[in-house]
Formats: structure tokens, C-alpha cells, sequence
């Protein structure tokens, strides 16, 4: 019996864990200008998925279904993906304070999404998602060679980030001005605060399939994230491969972060608020850590994605005012406890 508890508890968490993200689905499926009855939304996945024949009002229906599952779905996914990413460079990069926002990548992505759709870079052959990871990584290599010539302190990868940011922002607003015309400007500009209007299915099979790719990696290299939490010397004398780990994480975060920033623009502190909230509840192991990561953000998002619809009637705020809004305290808060980091 004893031998059978951790099975028994693992399984209530899970069961849990997915009624909660069902009950969040369902809140950002029902919740909004219009409110509609959760038990319409249940009714009409019922309807969509196994043709259950329920008798629900066109227009709901069409609400539900068309709008805002597919939104919250969407918000899930990107509120996973940033959470993960900010574990994994918070583990690798041994740094509080890292996370894609802050490290560049997502000023990076916004870039090479903005270079493909305004000037047309790639011919027709790069896609979005494509242009936003290429992005990513340039801004990535760059930051990282600035820190390695900055130097090893702990705060030289934060310092880098941010002049890689500040570079790659600059970069996206001079082409947005110099490329742009007056609509295409104010429709990027929108989206670069973080955008989930124009989300709708397609995007979700685009996100979904990375976010849980993304986790599935991130969970196989748990042990070898553990390790790295000691450093990378003591990670090499315990027979991981550092550098391939390394790589191969890297590449996953800024593949999670491009796809995001492609799909609904940069937004910012989920990356790095979302992990620190995690270890609070389930510790510092990445076994537990991922999992919880990748569920809080997928509830933050959505919770932040219906706020944003309705803290404004009439009026839909770009999510990343509202995860902002949330995250600038945590972030100093965290910061003034980390002093000694920097």
C-alpha cells in the first residue's frame, strides 16, 4: 500500500492538474462582454466534437467556438511555452532573472516576424513562425557573445539582454516606420503588445503541437536540468552532455518563443515571474517543476487574456499591458530580493 501512495498521488495531481486547465479553458470560453452559460460551452464543444445535437443559439455557438475557445486555447499554449522557456534559461544560465523577454530572444523573434511580413525577407520561402526563430537566435548568439566579452559575472547575460533587446527593438521600429504603410504600422504595432484578436484555429494547431513538444524535450533533460542547477562543471562530472544539452534547450526555447511571438507578439514577464511562482509550490526539482510551470502559465494566460476583454467595456487591451501590469512588481520584487545576482 505504502509503495503504491507516490503512484496514487502522482495520478490525483495529474487528474487535478487537467481539471483545472479544463475549468480555465472553460472561463476563457465563457467569460466576456457577452457572458455565456458554461454550460452552453460544454454543450457546444459536445456539438463540434461528437455531433451531440444540443440545441444552442447560432450566434453563442459561433462566439464560443470560433472566438474564444480557439483565443483561450491559443493563450494556454503561449502561457506554457514563455513559463517553460523561463525555467530552462533560468536552470542553464544559473540566473533568476532570465527569461526570454529579458535575454532578447522575444525582441529578436519580433524582428525576424516583422522583417518577413513588412520587408518581405525569404521570398515567399520564410514563413512567419520561420522568421521569428531565425530571429530569435541571431539575438540569442548576440547576446550571448556580448556577455562572454562583458565577462562570466552572473549579471553580464542580464546587462547583455538588455542592450540586445533595446537593439532589436530599435530594429523592428525603424522598419515598421521605413517599411510600413499607416495600417500595416498600426496593426504591428498592436500585435507587438501582445495580441490574441485575430487568433483563431489554425494557430492553435500551430501552438499546440509546440508547446507539447516543448514540454515533452524539456521534460526528458529534467535530470540534466537538476544538474545544471549546480553548475555546468558539476553537470559534466555527473555524465551529462552539457553541451549538447545546452544546445538542444536553447534551440527548443527560442523555437517556443519565435512561435508565440508569431502568433500573438512579444509579451513580456510570463517567462520570468511564471517559474518563480512554481518553485514556491512544488520546489526546485524539474520534475515537478516543468509541469507545474507550463500549468500555472497556461492559467495565468487565459486569466490575463479575460481581463483583458473586460477590465475596459467595449474594449479589447493588448495582453501584454495586462501581464505586465502583473509582472513589472513581481519583477521588482524578485529583483530586490536577488541583489547579490547582479
Amino acid at each position: 500500500m505504502t509503495a503504491d501512495r507516490p503512484i496514487l498521488l502522482r495520478t490525483g495531481a495529474a487528474f487535478a492538474a487537467l481539471v483545472l486547465l479544463v475549468a480555465a479553458l472553460g472561463m476563457g470560453a465563457a467569460v466576456g462582454e457577452t457572458a455565456i452559460p458554461l454550460d452552453v460551452v460544454a454543450k457546444t464543444v459536445a456539438n463540434r466534437l461528437w455531433q451531440a445535437g444540443h440545441a444552442i443559439e447560432p450566434i453563442d455557438e459561433g462566439i464560443i467556438w470560433n472566438y474564444r475557445l480557439s483565443r483561450a486555447m491559443v493563450a494556454a499554449c503561449c502561457g506554457s511555452a514563455l513559463a517553460l522557456c523561463g525555467v530552462i534559461l533560468q536552470s542553464l544560465l544559473r540566473n533568476a532573472l532570465a527569461d526570454p523577454y529579458i535575454l532578447g530572444i522575444s525582441a529578436g523573434a519580433s524582428t525576424g516576424a516583422v522583417a518577413v511580413a513588412i520587408l518581405g525577407i525569404g521570398a515567399g520561402i520564410l514563413t512567419l513562425p520561420i522568421g521569428a526563430f531565425l530571429g530569435a537566435l541571431v539575438a540569442f548568439g548576440l547576446v550571448s557573445a556580448l556577455a562572454v566579452r562583458a565577462g562570466r559575472g552572473t549579471g553580464a547575460i542580464i546587462l547583455a539582454g538588455v542592450a540586445g533587446s533595446q537593439l532589436f527593438n530599435a530594429l523592428t521600429s525603424f522598419i515598421v516606420t521605413k517599411a510600413a504603410n499607416a495600417e500595416q504600422a498600426r496593426g504591428i504595432m498592436f500585435w507587438l503588445l501582445g495580441n490574441l484578436s485575430g487568433v483563431r484555429w489554425p494557430d492553435v494547431w500551430l501552438a499546440l503541437p509546440v508547446a507539447l513538444l516543448g514540454l515533452v524535450v524539456c521534460l526528458w533533460h529534467a535530470r540534466a536540468l537538476d544538474a545544471f542547477t549546480f553548475g555546468t562543471e558539476s553537470a559534466a562530472s555527473l555524465g551529462i552532455p552539457v553541451r549538447r544539452v545546452y544546445v538542444v534547450l536553447i534551440a527548443v526555447s527560442a523555437l517556443m518563443t519565435a512561435v508565440m511571438v508569431s502568433i500573438v507578439g512579444s509579451i513580456g514577464f510570463v517567462g520570468l515571474v511564471i517559474p518563480h511562482a512554481a518553485r514556491m509550490v512544488v520546489g526546485v526539482r524539474h520534475g515537478l517543476l516543468l509541469p507545474a510551470s507550463a500549468l500555472i502559465g497556461a492559467v495565468f494566460m487565459i486569466a490575463a487574456d479575460v481581463l483583458s476583454r473586460v477590465i475596459i467595456p467595449g474594449q479589447v487591451l493588448p495582453i501584454g499591458v495586462i501581464t505586465a501590469l502583473f509582472g513589472a512588481p513581481a519583477f521588482a520584487l524578485i529583483l530586490s530580493q536577488r541583489r547579490s545576482a547582479l
